[in-house]
């Protein structure tokens, strides 16, 4: 590291003084753990805040601040505490904003929450020491169009475009960048960021891409056919995907939260949001380390 780039993380580091706490009340021991850092942070000087749902499950222990946004702009750093699905809800809700999360470990797997509890105490102290980057992370938009109507969500993992409650298969047709790429005929469709390739896509057979890799990752879930396999594309590239079945019904979720139905002509237009969210990796820890670790690869021998 430069004498250069030294300074800029010591600066960094200490402007971050002001830290907001979120935690998913329906973990067990979310409470527990947003009061130890609590406890943690008030010892390295830094001033807490929550929003008030954590500060309903925790009796008002720290002071509330306002809603989430209101939150987010007050203070220099949020911490998440839950699973990775609690990452994701925060990271849309505050999509756009400078400030940075670090996910606290309340679940299970934890590709985004990379805090376990048990190196809570070790982990914070790195924040003022200045031992982190920030890694800015792209997240992706899509426009649900039918008729003359517009609505637009925004994803950091991937969207997901399934059959409804019918167990037929589904046909749709996707297009990039104006250019029919097929139909398909399957159970759903996955338009995946960097992010989220470890996530859904991943189980549907798609490739584990690495975070600051500027593409995205089109997986279909279980296609009727043996020739068709999950394509990776740019980012910047624009798919539009139209839902070709009657009467069948589908639907379209913003990582695995939250749905849209679709009906027969309807299209969805996926591409790079302008926003983006900013997530802090502490040294010490890495993509590759996080694979090596949540998957097991020991690399041992057959």
């Amino acid at each position: 590291m430069t004498v250069k780039a030294a300074t800029n993380v010591k600066k960094l580091a200490e402007s971050i003084r002001r830290v907001g706490l979120i935690a998913n009340p329906e973990k067990p021991n979310a409470a527990r753990l947003v009061r130890r850092a609590a406890k943690i942070l008030a010892g390295l000087g830094r001033v807490v805040a929550c929003d008030p749902d954590t500060a309903g499950v925790l009796n008002g222990e720290v002071p509330a601040v306002g809603g989430m946004m209101q939150l987010a702009r007050s203070t220099d750093l949020l911490l998440v505490f839950g699973g990775d699905g609690t990452m994701l809800r925060v990271a849309r809700e505050i999509a756009g904003l400078p400030v940075p999360l670090l996910g606290i470990n309340a679940g299970h797997l934890g590709f985004l929450t990379a805090v376990p509890p048990a190196r809570l105490a070790d982990s914070l102290k790195k924040i003022p020491a200045g031992r982190f980057v920030i890694e800015e992370r792209s997240l992706l938009e899509a426009t649900v169009i039918r008729g003359g109507q517009h609505s637009t969500e925004i994803a950091l993992n991937d969207f997901v475009l399934s059959r409804g409650v019918t167990s037929r298969l589904i046909e749709i047709e996707v297009w990039v960048n104006d250019e029919l790429l097929t139909r398909y005929r399957c159970d759903g469709f996955i338009a995946s960021s960097p992010t989220g390739s470890t996530a859904y896509s991943l189980a549907a057979g798609g490739a584990i891409v690495s975070p600051d890799a500027d593409v995205l990752t089109l997986t279909p879930i279980c296609p009727h056919t043996l020739s068709i396999r999950p394509l990776v594309i740019s980012l910047n590239s624009t798919v539009r995907v139209k839902l070709l079945s009657s009467p069948l019904l589908g639907s379209l979720s913003a990582d695995g939260q939250g749905q849209t139905d679709l009906g027969a002509g309807d299209t969805v237009v996926i591409r790079r949001s302008q926003r983006t969210v900013r997530l802090i990796r502490l040294a010490g820890t890495s993509f590759f380390s996080t694979l090596r670790q949540k998957f097991g690869w020991s690399g041992g021998n057959l």
